[in-house]
């Protein structure tokens, strides 16, 4: 984990209420797909945990949706303005749990982005991945391209239909012959992916105080008990969670 001030290199709109920022500054805290950060902003009390979408040396691109004053306040910063970040927290996935494997790489809403760098990560390694991406509606979509740049097989579901295939990501699971799972998304989407039965990881979105484990304030339930997901997750095994 590090800490430091970061440069806003670009900050677009990708989609409906959707934008894109990348941040310049150090990454060697970055190990694992599907972790996040934690951003300062001016004029409000809580940093804003934010999952990294994809890192390379130097860089870290984030994807966030504009609900409230802290992310209003990101989508208005313009190139060569600086933030304090956090950088590293969390565990991220472990792919190489899922070498071998027919893997279906799943993201729904605002869950997409990190599964970006591990889509990326597992077709790099000669992995066979199918992504399943969830929308409520074509309107908020997005980087369908940047998926079908990774030669990955290509799913996507759309509540209303109006892009891909008419339902959600389970159904779209079901179809797809994959027998490992890595997903991130809204906690009913985890619970039906969970109920399906196969063998992979869950990266759960709660709201954090902190950030790194203090304020016990996001924890999730599992087999042994409560966990915090900022800092024992974000990621938990499919085996150990309990949606009871």
């Amino acid at each position: 984990m590090t800490k430091g001030i970061y440069i806003v290199l670009s900050n677009c709109q990708l989609a409906r209420d959707t934008w894109e920022m990348v941040l310049g500054g150090d990454t060697s805290a970055l190990t694992n797909p599907g972790q996040f950060i934690n951003i300062a902003i001016e004029g409000l009390y809580l940093r804003r945990p934010i999952s990294v979408c994809c890192y390379d040396p130097g860089t870290i691109t984030i994807i966030y949706k504009v609900v409230g004053k802290g992310t209003r306040k990101l989508s208005a910063m313009t190139p060569g303005d600086t933030l304090d970040v956090i950088v590293g927290l969390g565990n991220g996935f472990d792919v190489a749990k899922a070498h071998g494997r027919k893997i279906a790489v799943i993201g729904g809403g605002v869950g997409v982005p990190p599964m970006y760098d591990t889509a990326r990560r597992l077709a790099a390694q000669g992995e066979d991945v199918t992504a399943i991406l969830g929308f409520a509606t074509k309107d908020v979509s997005f980087y369908i391209e940047k998926f079908e740049a990774l030669g990955v097989r290509l799913m996507i579901t759309t509540d209303d239909g109006s892009m891909g295939q008419k339902g959600f990501v389970t159904d779209a699971l079901r179809e797809s012959g994959c027998d490992y799972v890595m997903a991130c998304g809204p906690t009913p989407m985890l619970k039906g992916v969970h109920r399906s039965g196969i063998e992979g990881q869950l990266s759960f979105e709660e709201r954090m105080g902190c950030g790194f484990g203090a304020c016990m304030g996001c924890t999730c339930q599992t087999l042994v008990g409560p966990k915090r997901v900022c800092l024992d997750g974000p990621v938990f095994s499919t085996s150990e969670v309990s949606f009871e």
